[in-house]
């Protein structure tokens, strides 16, 4: 059985623990990405697939607007994981537009 100390220290690997215990803002964009998909695939972790999207975007701001299709050409990103990418975009650029009228 781990000890509560080993389970403290386990719990800060998983993007989710450290989000809990530090804030979001404390998250790098791949740890942010990785919580947006929720789950990996057999053998690629949720982590792996968001160092993927990354190499190929570069960063959060370069996903946005891309087509499904485009994200779903990146081995791990099924419909369902590129649709959350795209749902998070538009919340964002909602949330900006609100943002933007109420100046």
């Amino acid at each position: 059985m781990k000890s509560m100390a080993d389970q403290k220290a386990s719990r800060w690997k998983h993007p989710g623990g450290k989000l809990r215990r530090m804030g979001p803002s404390a998250l790098s964009e791949r740890e942010l990405l990785a919580i947006i998909l929720g789950s990996g695939t057999n053998g690629k972790s949720a982590l792996k697939i968001s160092d993927e999207i990354l190499d190929t975007y570069a960063n959060l701001r370069g996903l946005m607007g891309v087509p499904l299709k485009e994200l779903m050409k990146i081995k791990g990103l099924k419909e369902v994981k590129a649709t959350k990418i795209a749902a998070m975009y538009e919340a964002s650029r909602r949330i900006l537009k609100h943002i933007e009228n109420d100046t």
